[in-house]
């Protein structure tokens, strides 16, 4: 049961704590921001050499980079607005919503958009026999009058031959199976709408739903970090061969590969101890809707590649990008293939973006879409176990389940 009095109580008893910790936030904050500032007075060449022998400072500096200019790109300069170093989040280039989403409509006229979305059945220990499934479901929208929209699902069962393991790695191993495995269905999904749209790359776009910088895979066996690695690299092959953009988008992003980037090249003992800082939090409120920052080289230090494993090394072609999409909240983090700035396209990707985002109310329309059409809901997952009993019974098999974990299914 929940006693607000009680919670009350004990949020009171650590008030001086929480306090504590919003003023040391604001304080590293204005530290980093003051980096920021030093950062935007360097050319890319005083900045490069600001990092030089630092093997993986965060991020580098790219082509963008101009002397001088603010990392962060306004928007509404575009629209003939007046450059200010201090936005409002409530600066817009339109008047209202309704001009907003005609210009929305004008960038995305013919242009093709893709997501997909995964969700997944784990195995219940509850059951007999272990059993899960992965399914992706994407969302293709070709923005034309005589043109359909297209909407469907991928569903792979896997088996127990599919899960078990070949170690005493505990009882979480089927579940890692299993996420592996949508992660490589995302990835083999949205490879195939890249081939699919490779004569029309010029007016094509495919979003991923996540980040192409996989730390999390870092710390995982390697037989698991390499399966999620060489997803990665399918993608960003994919994109390459076929000319498609590709953008890696993450609505709410805890990295720090600015902030690690701007200690290294302009901390100093101010801000010499590794950031707590976000890179979404240090850039929220110096930016306005539609703002970004200029493209960085991902040069992220996790580990991922240092066992051995340094040809499979990606990161270096991989951009990051951040775009602010809502008024109030922190940007949204992009990772994008580096062949979009080389040749001129990324403007234009992040013109999609931004319809994307106005069509979908702050976030991309084609992503909420392919999420709708993938998730599995709790209903769909207790359907799909009375499926797989009739299955079971089907092929002569006992399918046994705990009475504990159904008294507290019919409980909860």
């Amino acid at each position: 049961m929940f006693s607000k009095r009680h919670v009350v109580a004990a949020l009171e008893a650590k008030r001086d704590r929480f306090s504590a910790h919003q003023r040391q936030a604001w304080e590293e904050r204005e530290r980093y921001q003051r980096a920021l500032d030093a950062v935007a007075a360097m050319s890319r060449a005083e900045l490069e050499g600001c990092l030089a022998g630092i093997p993986q400072p965060g991020a580098r500096p790219t082509a963008e980079r101009v002397a001088g200019r603010s990392l962060v790109l306004r928007f509404r300069d575009r629209f003939g607005g007046s450059p200010s170093s201090e936005p409002s989040a409530s600066e817009s280039p339109w008047d209202n919503h309704q001009d907003a989403r005609a210009w929305a409509m004008d960038v995305l006229g013919g242009v093709t958009t893709v997501a997909a979305d995964g969700s997944q059945i784990t195995p219940q220990r509850e059951y007999g026999i272990p059993v899960g499934a992965v399914q992706v479901g994407w969302f293709e929208n070709p923005h034309a009058p005589d043109a359909r929209y297209v909407k469907d699902l991928r569903f792979e069962a896997l088996a127990p031959d599919e899960l078990a393991a070949d170690d005493d790695a505990g009882s979480s191993f089927p579940n890692l199976r299993v996420n592996l495995r949508r992660f490589e269905l995302e990835c083999e999904t949205l490879m195939a709408c890249m081939e699919r749209l490779r004569d029309d790359a010029g007016r094509a776009l495919c979003f991923f739903d996540g980040s192409l910088v996989i730390s999390f895979a870092a710390q995982m066996r390697p037989e698991y970090r390499h399966a999620y690695v060489r997803a990665v690299r399918g993608l960003l092959d994919a994109s390459e061969a076929t000319r498609v953009p590709l953008v890696g988008y993450i609505d709410t992003s805890y990295a720090t590969d600015l902030v690690s980037m701007l200690r290294w090249a302009a901390g100093g003992d101010d801000v010499a101890a590794a950031p707590h800082l976000s890179d979404g939090a240090l850039l929220r409120d110096a930016m306005a809707w539609g703002d970004r920052t200029e493209a960085l080289e991902c040069a992220r230090q996790d580990r991922l590649f240092d066992r051995g494993d340094e040809a499979q090394s990606y990161y270096h072609r991989v951009h990051l990008v951040y775009l602010k999409t809502t008024a109030a909240n922190a940007p949204a983090r992009l990772d994008v293939p580096a062949w979009l700035l080389e040749e001129g396209r990324l403007d234009w990707v992040l013109d999609v973006v931004r319809a994307e985002c106005i069509v979908g109310t702050g976030y991309p329309y084609a992503i909420e879409t392919a999420d709708a059409v993938a998730v599995i809901t709790t209903q769909d997952r207790e359907r799909f176990y009375r499926t797989f009993q009739e299955f079971t019974a089907s092929l002569g098999l006992p399918l046994r389940y705990g009475r504990k974990a159904y008294s507290k299914r019919q409980r909860r």
